[in-house]
């Protein structure tokens, strides 16, 4: 399901987009059912238009009420729309009752968000990823798949087809989920082995987190020249990318661009995706890009940070780049956001030196100060001295290297260990 190269969804379809003003949403129905449009775009279907309209009480049966209903049948044959999508998540009998009523294909924003994940995915830990959150969300709707099946006629002997091969399917739905579950499980495992070689070589991690197309790619390749595709659309970067950069005073990281966050991400992609996601609650220093030129750039760095909690991810230490900062209008000047935040232009390079260096800074706090002697034929020590810490000092005299350096206490103490002899210990 997740190899396909065309959206589900096709290239020549109509929609109407309908969004729901409720009091518990992060971000205005307004700019909601904007983000709608552009994940439409995205996925390839076309805006024929839209119904908006504060909603008190959500239906159990069609979600809106019934005069909705009509009116968005109305609005759909005038247009000639031929799917209707909602802003909001559906049930599977909210769906089946809605594309009764309105004559024609119903989906949500989840189905949208889904299909566009499965046209970008590109790896095959990605794809896997993308098939299982599609399973998980298509189970308990085969229901509706099979309906035309379900009762050839009244009276006996008319049961059977539809209801054994909504069985089989169901069967094969479910064989093909704890399929993928089992070889996601081992790259979650090959994964956790990666991070814990690079725990036993302490090499900080900085993960690049952000609500999507905030310039996070952007900014990966701006830091570290990695080459990551960048399109100016939601969602174009799914597989995560890791490189290790130098910083400006010597520090060795590793950096990782992560896929994008949004507003009602489903949460089937949340758990398909937690091994890729451990990489960020992981890391040692996270930074949260921001589109400051999005009118609504705050309630969208509110929703990252409610996806960041949701992974339990929210307890690390984070730094804000406000981007984006050449789009603002002449005469505006960035939102300040303390001594946490660094103004910038992933594009033009503006404010990433100092962006760098706030890295820097957060990254060294709390390391120590050590001084050591080290024979030259030691050229393994030295190497992995570099690699894991801040080199502040060196020079050789009669074949011995003294290297001052701020190191992560864990270093600290296994340079103690690796250095037994008094004359030769961090001092």
């Amino acid at each position: 399901m997740s190899e396909r190269k065309q959206s589900v969804l096709g290239t020549k379809e109509r929609a109407i987009l309908v969004c729901n003003e409720r009091p518990d949403t992060l971000l205005p129905a307004r700019e909601s059912l904007a983000e709608l449009g552009r994940l439409a775009q995205t996925a390839g279907v076309d805006v024929a238009g839209e119904a908006l309209q504060a909603l008190r009480r959500v239906n159990p049966a069609t979600f809106v009420g019934r005069g909705k209903v009509e009116s968005i049948r109305a609005l759909a044959d005038e247009t000639g729309a031929n799917v209707v999508i909602f802003d909001d998540p559906l049930t599977p009998a909210q769906q089946r009752n809605l594309e009764r009523g309105l004559g024609r294909k119903v989906i949500d924003r989840s189905a949208l968000i889904l299909d566009i994940f499965a046209q970008h995915a590109r790896s095959l830990e990605g794809k896997m990823q993308v098939e299982l959150a599609q399973l998980q969300y298509l189970l308990p709707r085969l229901t509706r798949q099979w309906t035309h099946l379900s009762r050839l006629g009244g009276g006996v002997g008319t049961r059977g087809p539809g209801e054994t091969q909504l069985e089989v399917d169901r069967r094969r739905v479910r064989e093909r989920i704890a399929q993928l579950r089992r070889r996601l499980s081992d790259v979650e495992r090959t994964r956790g082995l990666h991070r814990h070689e690079r725990a036993s070589v302490p090499i900080p991690t900085v993960a690049i987190v952000g609500y999507t197309n905030a310039g996070k790619s952007t900014l990966m390749n701006a830091l570290t020249r990695a080459g990551v595709v960048v399109q100016n659309r939601l969602f174009a970067t799914l597989d995560p990318t890791v490189r290790r950069i130098r910083l400006l005073e010597g520090l060795t990281i590793l950096v990782a661009d992560t896929v994008g966050f949004i507003h009602k991400l489903p949460h089937q992609l949340v758990e398909a995706f937690k091994s890729t996601l451990a990489e960020v609650r992981s890391a040692s220093l996270l930074v949260h890009v921001i589109d400051v030129a999005q009118p609504h750039w705050a309630e969208q760095a509110r929703i990252v940070e409610a996806v960041l909690a949701e992974i339990d991810a929210d307890d690390r230490p984070m730094i804000l780049a406000l981007n984006k900062i050449d789009l603002l209008p002449a005469g505006v000047r960035p939102p300040g956001g303390g001594a946490d935040a660094v103004p910038i232009s992933a594009q033009t390079g503006r404010g990433v030196t100092d962006l760098m260096q706030l890295i820097e800074t957060r990254l060294t706090e709390g390391l120590e100060r050590v001084r050591c002697k080290v024979p030259t034929g030691r050229g393994d020590l030295l190497a992995w001295l570099k690699r894991t810490g801040r080199v502040v000092e060196e020079y050789y005299l009669d074949g011995v290297v003294t290297i001052t350096a701020l190191v992560p206490p864990k270093v600290a103490g296994q340079l103690r260990k690796r250095l037994p002899r008094p004359a030769e210990r961090p001092c």
